[in-house]
Parts: structure tokens; C-alpha cells; sequence
């Protein structure tokens, strides 16, 4: 994917992570907000959606005048980083952020980069947002990671129990690539599907990640004759061929993930072989959608010329951090402001209808307030494009 990144000269100031802008935003002083994640490769659309999400609001922010915290003006630059979904590269990208005086970054994408981020955020003084669900890194003592999103021990239970009561589904089968992130998925899924009495036929199958003829991984786990199939932390480039594998072998059962997916590269890789996949979609609905929200989309689409469902959610996490630094702009160069300030922040939602409000939740998985709020919303894939099948929430 070609960077998008915004063209701003800049002087480094002495307030860490700002820079003052001496071309395109010359009114405002610049605050920089780290992205490091995968945009290449079979998980690309998971940090594509992000960096994008990320690019858009940020350049809607600055068209409108800036976003105000205490009493300066900011415009907002993403600097992205390409992790290519490498441990090492991820390391790279975070030394990269704090070299450059940057406290707030989104991503890494995967567990391994999460995980491997670690010492380099706590040590260096980087909040980060990642999409990666090792419990870890958000019980104490950790302390610098906020999930973004629904964690697949969360979302895997509520899409379990909905298809239990209204498919009937009793027998269920895992199958993951041979990577710590699918096989963390798998083995967390298969423990919520017993714990909810369900039948767990098969769960120890993987695949290689260059795998391109699925039949023989598929065909073990078919014969067990499973109501549903789920692709555990399955990669966008994979979930069809999976599907389609499935398919042509005669599965009529259903088939689901708990990560999120491309509608577009499941309508190229599987076409009507894929209706009928369930997945996490973005935390919005039609029926959800603020005005706001509808703008976002249409200012994405715009900017890139297509939009992926992911977004919903991954427009969030750059709200959240200018949202925080607002009640508490102390937080601008000292991370410990914005995390004393996470427990009680509220504000409201601007991408939902009605009373939603932005507020750190996660309690009861992590111990402490770690990961934002953002709504459960499971799709299923049809036509080409992905349907609301039920919305749920976290605490």
C-alpha cells in the first residue's frame, strides 16, 4: 500500500510529540499520533483500515480548524510504520515513535507485535492502542496498552451462544494457522464452546501460512461433521480460501471467525461460496450510525475510493486519545496524567445515536479500565456485502 501521510514541515519543539508547522497548517503547532501495524502482506487490511481510519479523521480535524486541548489549537499528523506483521519490525516502529517525541501510537495489529512493543512503550513513555488480545498486556502490572476493540474471549461466547439458540448449532470445530495469534484464538475459543456446552469435534488442525491447497487441512476436520466451523484469528487473505476449500468439499455447516474482514476480498476470493460467513464487523450499524459517522464513511471513501466495514471500529481509537488529552492536557507529555485520567473520563460518542458515551471499560477481563468501548457488532456475509446478524456490548 502507498503511505498516505500528511506533507508537514516542522521544527521539533521542546513539548514532546509536537512540532510547529511552517507550511501547510502554519496557524497551529502539530501533534503527532503514531500508528505502527501491518499494511502488507495476507493481514494488510487489518492496518490498512487503521492507518486510513486514522488519515481521515486526522485530515478532517485540521480542515475544520484543529482539535483544542487546554488552551492550544493542534493540527493532528499520523505518522504510520509498517510492521509487515514482524515482532523485530514492530520494535523498530516503536523506537521510531519515540524518537521522534510521539506518546500516543495505535496498533500493532497482531499479538506477537504487541507483545514484543512492550518494554519499548512502558520504558519510553508510549500509550498504545493495539488490536491483540493476550491478557497480559492489560492486566497489572502492565500498564501502557489499551485494547482496541473486542477481544475474541469476548466476542467468540456471544456469536456461540446467539447460533446455539437460534441455529441450533451443538458441534463446533477449530482449525488456525501455526502462529501464536490464530492458536491463542483457537484454544481460548475451544475452552468458551465447552464452557458453554457445546461439542468440540476438533481443535488441534493447523496450516501453514504459505498454504495454498486447503483440502487435506480441511478434509480431518470435515469428517467429524461439525454444525459450525470456525477459522480461528484467520488472516482477510485466507478467510476465502478457507471458505471456498470448505465449500467445494460439501460443507453445508456454518462457517465463522471471530477476527474482522474484508467484504471486498471475501466477494473476490469466494463470491457466493462466502455467504453466510459470520465475523466481528465494525462497532456500527445503519441503525447505530450518527450523522458523524455517516460523514466518516463518506469522507474514507472519498479519500481512498472504497470503505471496509473495519473502520467503524477503527475510527475510535484516535478519538479516544484526543478525547482523553482534552480532560486532562497534562497528558500531552506524561502518560501517567492520561492513565489517572482513564478511570473516570467520559465523553460523548460522536459515531452513535442517542446518549453513547466514550469511557474506558475492560474490568472484568483485564482487572482495570484497558480497552475502549466500542460496540460488539457480528455480521454475516451476503451479496457482496456484510448484513448486521446481532449487536452486543462489553463491560
Amino acid at each position: 500500500m502507498k503511505k498516505r501521510n500528511f506533507l508537514v514541515s516542522g521544527v521539533m519543539s521542546a513539548v514532546l510529540g509536537l512540532t510547529v508547522s511552517s507550511a501547510a497548517f502554519a496557524a497551529n503547532p502539530v501533534l503527532k499520533i503514531g500508528f505502527v501495524g501491518v499494511t502488507s502482506g495476507p493481514a494488510a487490511s487489518w492496518g490498512i483500515s487503521n492507518q486510513r481510519s486514522m488519515e481521515t479523521r486526522a485530515d478532517w480535524i485540521n480542515e475544520t480548524g484543529g482539535v483544542k486541548i487546554g488552551g492550544t489549537t493542534y493540527d493532528v499528523q499520523i505518522v504510520a510504520f509498517d510492521d509487515q506483521k514482524d515482532p523485530k519490525r514492530a520494535i523498530a516502529g516503536m523506537e521510531k515513535m519515540a524518537q521522534e517525541g510521539i506518546h500516543y501510537v495505535v496498533g500493532p495489529n497482531v499479538d506477537d507485535g504487541a507483545a514484543a512493543v512492550r518494554p519499548v512503550a512502558e520504558s519510553r513513555g508510549i500509550m498504545y492502542f493495539p488490536y491483540a488480545f493476550p491478557k497480559e498486556l492489560y492486566v497489572k502490572p502492565a500498564s501502557n496498552a489499551i485494547l482496541g476493540m473486542v477481544a475474541n474471549y469476548q466476542s467468540g461466547p456471544a456469536i456461540y451462544k446467539h447460533l446455539m439458540k437460534e441455529k441450533g448449532v451443538k458441534k463446533v470445530a477449530f482449525v488456525a494457522a501455526n502462529e501464536s495469534d490464530p492458536l491463542s484464538q483457537r484454544d481460548s475459543g475451544a475452552a468458551a464452546a465447552k464452557a458453554l456446552g457445546l461439542n468440540v469435534v476438533s481443535a488441534n488442525v493447523t496450516y501453514q501460512v504459505d498454504t495454498t491447497d486447503f483440502t487435506p487441512v480441511l478434509l480431518p476436520v470435515l469428517k467429524t461433521q461439525p454444525d459450525l466451523l470456525v477459522l480461528s484469528g484467520v488472516a482477510p487473505a485466507q478467510a476465502p480460501q478457507l471458505i471456498r476449500s470448505a465449500r467445494e468439499m460439501g460443507f453445508k455447516g456454518l462457517i465463522s471467525t471471530e477476527t474482522a474482514q474484508d467484504a471486498n476480498v471475501l466477494k473476490e476470493g469466494a463470491g457466493k461460496l462466502a455467504d453466510g460467513f459470520i465475523s466481528v464487523g465494525g462497532a456500527s450499524t445503519p441503525q447505530l450510525a450518527s450523522d458523524k459517522m455517516r460523514e466518516f464513511v463518506a469522507r474514507y471513501t472519498k479519500k481512498f475510493g472504497e470503505y471496509n466495514d473495519e473502520s467503524n471500529t477503527k475510527v475510535y481509537a484516535l478519538e479516544y486519545i484526543l478525547e482523553t488529552l482534552k480532560a486532562n492536557p497534562k497528558g500531552l507529555t506524561d502518560v501517567k496524567e492520561f492513565q489517572k485520567t482513564m478511570d473516570k473520563f467520559e465523553a460523548p460518542n460522536p459515531y452513535m445515536v442517542g446518549n453513547a458515551k466514550l469511557k474506558y471499560v475492560g474490568t472484568s477481563s483485564f482487572g482495570q479500565k484497558r480497552q475502549v468501548s466500542v460496540p460488539l457488532v457480528v455480521n454475516v456475509y451476503k451479496d457482496g456485502k456484510f448484513e448486521t446478524m446481532f449487536v452486543a456490548s462489553v463491560d
